[in-house]
């Protein structure tokens, strides 16, 4: 399979996906004009390389700095797809990043673990930015 990648603007994230090494990487900020647009190829694509069925182990990690609420029902759907892969023999790992002075982030990796538990979420708490 192929790699996908995206590179970061102003108002989109990096999109890093490694299928031979069972990566996916977003880094940066995400509130896109059109978050349709923007993520559904990026779904399609995650898609894709789960319902393969050859990945063992994929390792997620998310470090994004700002994001509205569209771009988080996006997220939410990337780990609908992420814990179905999991409940069906994919182990999932996701590095969620967050600013230690942002609970927003931190309430969203905690609500990721609530509502996806087959995903293992292991929080990376950052020092705030100066």
């Amino acid at each position: 399979m192929e790699n996908f990648h995206l590179p970061p603007t102003s108002l989109t994230p990096e999109v890093s996906l490694n299928p031979a090494q069972g990566l996916l990487s977003m880094r940066g900020e995400s509130y896109p004009e059109h978050v349709l647009t923007f993520y559904a190829p990026i779904l399609e694509k995650i898609k894709h390389v789960l319902d393969a069925g050859k990945l063992n182990l994929l390792k997620v990690d998310m470090h994004i700095t700002y994001y509205n609420s569209a771009s988080a029902k996006a997220f939410h759907r990337i780990f609908h797809l992420l814990n179905h892969a999991a409940e069906n023999g994919c182990a999932v790992q996701l590095f969620w990043h967050f600013d230690e002075e942002d609970d927003m982030a931190r309430d969203l990796g905690k609500d990721i673990r609530e509502d996806f538990p087959a995903i293992q979420v292991v929080g990376v708490e950052m020092a705030a930015a100066v």
